[in-house]
């Protein structure tokens, strides 16, 4: 037990020493042109990614560099986002990148099995978030999402960048928000919700009306 214990410890401080190194050696987004602002995309799968999409679609091409992030599993999103990125940079591959982390959890995944495999997803997203050190993450509720909203606040939090976490929830979510939005409650720095009902209920979220 002993040894197990000083193993966890171990690899936590590895982990936290290279945070600091990343941090340190990665480009700093705030120094970037004013006209420019890097954006972080977590996309989901199946509606998630169409919903994502289309908001992307009303970014200018001055929220660049783009960097979409999804779970190892979902090809069928890698697909979409090339096509997507394809018609909206007119083949500039050099304006965005895709990056992929473990899925924290799976349809019909144990909530006992989601913890380890949301940790797993989280030792990932650290270390990637920290690196690329966006201005913005930009999401709308895949369980992907968490890790990576987590690393953005503590990001912001260590006074190590100025990451803006931006949530739209999906317009699916009519009476109650998603587990998702639920979690980032108080960790985004925007919430928006496409229905008038939602925003009375939670007071912290911003009406936005119908956007997909």
């Amino acid at each position: 037990m002993d040894n197990t214990w000083l193993l966890i410890v171990v690899t936590v401080l590895i982990f936290i020493v290279s945070l600091i190194y990343i941090a340190l050696k990665r480009p700093a987004s705030s120094t970037l042109s004013p006209k420019k602002a890097s954006v972080l995309v977590i996309v989901g799968s199946g509606g998630h990614t169409k919903e994502i999409l289309t908001l992307m679609s009303g970014l200018g091409e001055h929220y660049t560099p783009r960097y979409y992030v999804m779970a190892t599993t979902d090809n069928m999103s890698e697909g979409k986002v090339h096509d997507f990125e394809t018609k909206k940079s007119q083949g500039n591959s050099k304006n965005y990148e895709i990056h992929k982390i473990p899925r924290s959890r799976e349809v019909k995944q144990s909530w006992i099995t989601t913890v380890l495999s949301t940790l797993g997803a989280t030792l990932v997203s650290f270390p990637l978030v920290f690196k690329l050190n966006p201005n913005i993450i930009l999401c709308n509720g895949p369980g992907t999402c968490i890790p990576i909203c987590i690393a953005g606040f503590f990001l912001k939090v260590l006074s190590l960048g100025k990451t803006q976490i931006i949530y739209v929830e999906s317009v699916c979510r009519v009476q109650t928000l998603s587990m998702s939005a639920r979690l980032l409650y108080y960790i985004a720095d925007d919430m928006f919700v496409q229905w008038e009902g939602l925003r009375k209920r939670y007071p912290r979220c911003k009406y936005i009306g119908r956007l997909v």
